[in-house]
């Protein structure tokens, strides 16, 4: 009998140890979505190099983040020791080199932008920097002086200081306030436990629900006043796109905090975008309407056009801020197509700040419709070669307002933005041309103006996102690293983009742990078990979307989606959804 047990407990084992055959895709390939405006884009822009995106941002931080550099409008950094909203010193640093309107002597050294520091400190972020602890200071807490407590307002304004209005967007211009709320959250989501941090995101995300109930059914406004919860229009053309950053935040929220309030709003600040029959883009918030669109349809069930806000956020056919969307065109040879701007200001206007920023929603959306990977690829090659133009040192001097004082700008500050026949009468006729808007914000600015700081801070997201293969004009691009508010983990994501009409083969770093790589595109495993450096062959003119799956993960279905590990890999995969 003993004998008997022993042989049925040994082949027992050898059944339970037994290798499972391997997962096979059976869902068709997904279905590519054209977006017209990138349709029209180069597939191989001219000429074409390629910026390295991660080391500019970390020597932006190097420069502006240091108190000690010498020289005429130097240092770029301050310290504000006003404690507005918190009885705490926090930092500014300048909007734009030399802007005479800041800096440690002006209104008590309280006169700052957010934009500028809370987007300076999320692109350092997402290049490694933990700006927590860099030089013995906290930059994340100091970030804190944002939150209008002071003046009853409770959520994050674009000065520390209602009296330190300069030049708009403080209380008066809708953006300013959504936008910077949405770039608090994107730091929080990276320093969650930072002292403060959830309480004061618990509050913005109680304000902008208030507001959200308010406003109802429209968000055409100008701005919102938070203290009194009133809607209000003046000169500035009404802007509902915020309904889109709107639902960012309460859907960031939701993943937070877990009460289904928020989620509720975010749907209802999504469905009154979705309501508009034109396009209302106004400055950079309509490029969370398509990521929060899809991950909406992937997490909840909703049932978004998608496409409809991938068209708003391209097309330049705006009808509140004319022409505000995505530029395509060739100026003077040079391809400069995927900045993120106005299409029809002098020609065209693209700024840096609104190109870096429009990569992380886009990217983000990738993980929840595959759909559009070739589309947002062709527009990333496109945007990272233009995006370079802003800069001194790669553009030449002919082409650009301030050669003979570029050497400021330390290669790491930009321009603010690139036009096609510039503002100023000294420079018509020359396209591009790089240029500012500084010198026009108020008397005695001078020219140095021209370089952008609050801009070139944000330089982070390429950073972050973009890195070289090793054929040119083929990007890998980081669709995970800005998907923010995961309440469960997601396997690392990879976009590539081949331009050619041949396939191409890539060499891709996968790292030490082997993987298996799902293709969300072609729907196919096509590596198991690699690691390190493998190639990967890419079709002509097609994207690659690579999930790395731990090898020999499990894969499984769940309402609808196809999990390995039992994390998500394919939103779509339920019933052939192309």
């Amino acid at each position: 009998m003993l004998r008997y047990i022993a042989v049925l407990f040994l082949l027992t084992g050898f059944l339970s140890c037994k290798t499972l055959p391997p997962f096979q895709p059976s869902a068709q390939a997904v279905q590519q979505m054209a977006v017209p405006r990138i349709e029209a884009m180069p597939r191989h822009p001219k000429p074409y190099v390629l910026k390295d995106w991660k080391q500019t941002a970390l020597g932006f931080d190097r420069y502006v983040y240091d108190f000690k550099q010498k020289g005429p409008l130097l240092p770029l950094i301050w310290e504000d020791r006003a404690g507005r909203n918190f009885k705490e010193p926090t930092f500014g640093i300048y909007t734009a080199i030399g802007d005479v309107r800041e800096g440690s002597a002006v209104n008590n050294g309280e006169n700052h932008e957010a934009l500028g520091a809370l987007g300076s400190v999320l692109g350092a972020t997402l290049v490694g920097i933990d700006k927590s602890k860099q030089d013995g200071r906290n930059y994340v807490r100091m970030l804190r002086n944002y939150f209008s407590k002071d003046n009853g307002w409770n959520v994050v304004m674009n000065f520390t200081n209602k009296g330190a209005h300069i030049g708009g967007g403080y209380g008066n211009d809708f953006w300013y306030e959504v936008y910077n709320n949405v770039l608090f959250y994107a730091v929080g989501n990276y320093y969650p436990s930072e002292e403060g941090y959830p309480e004061i995101m618990r509050t913005i995300a109680d304000q902008f629900y208030r507001s959200d109930s308010v406003m109802a059914n429209g968000y055409s406004y100008s701005f919102f006043d938070f203290k009194t919860m009133t809607p209000g229009k003046n000169h500035i053309p009404a802007q509902e796109d915020v309904a889109a950053g709107y639902a960012f935040i309460l859907y960031g929220a939701y993943q937070k905090f877990g009460d289904e309030k928020y989620l509720r709003a975010a749907r209802h600040a999504l469905d009154v975008l979705a309501s508009q029959k034109e396009n209302r883009s106004y400055e950079i918030l309509m490029a969370f309407a398509p990521y929060m669109a899809a991950r909406l349809n992937a997490e909840t069930g909703a049932q978004y056009d998608v496409q409809k806000f991938m068209n708003w956020t391209f097309d330049g056919d705006a009808v509140g801020r004319e022409g505000w969307g995505v530029i395509v065109d060739n100026w003077g040879g040079y391809d400069v197509s995927g900045m993120s701007g106005s299409t029809v200001h002098n020609g065209g206007y693209g700024f840096a700040m609104n190109t870096f920023d429009l990569a992380w929603p886009l990217s983000a959306m990738l993980r929840y419709d595959q759909r559009y990977a070739r589309a947002v690829g062709k527009w990333m090659l496109n945007a990272a070669n233009t995006a370079r133009l802003f800069y001194p040192d790669e553009i030449p001097d002919s082409l650009q307002a301030l050669p003979d004082r570029k050497a400021i700008t330390q290669k790491v500050i930009a321009y603010e933005g690139l036009i096609k026949s510039s503002i100023y009468e000294q420079h018509k006729g020359i396209t591009p041309f790089a240029q500012g808007d500084g010198p026009l914000w108020a008397p005695g600015m001078p020219p140095e103006t021209m370089f952008s700081v609050y801009g070139s801070g944000h330089v982070g997201i390429f950073g972050g996102l973009i890195q070289a293969t090793n054929v040119p004009q083929i990007l890998q691009v980081d669709c995970r690293a800005t998907d923010m508010f995961q309440r469960e983990k997601a396997h690392p994501t990879y976009l590539l983009f081949n331009p050619y009409l041949e396939s191409k083969t890539v060499q891709v770093h996968l790292g030490p742990n082997p993987v298996d790589l799902y293709d969300a595109v072609s729907r196919q495993i096509i590596r198991r078990n690699a690691s390190g450096q493998t190639q990967v062959d890419i079709p002509g003119d097609t994207a690659r979307l690579l999930v790395l799956v731990p090898a020999g993960s499990a894969f499984s279905m769940h309402n609808g989606r196809l999990l390995a590990a039992g994390i998500p890999v394919d939103y779509r995969y339920g019933s052939g959804r192309q």
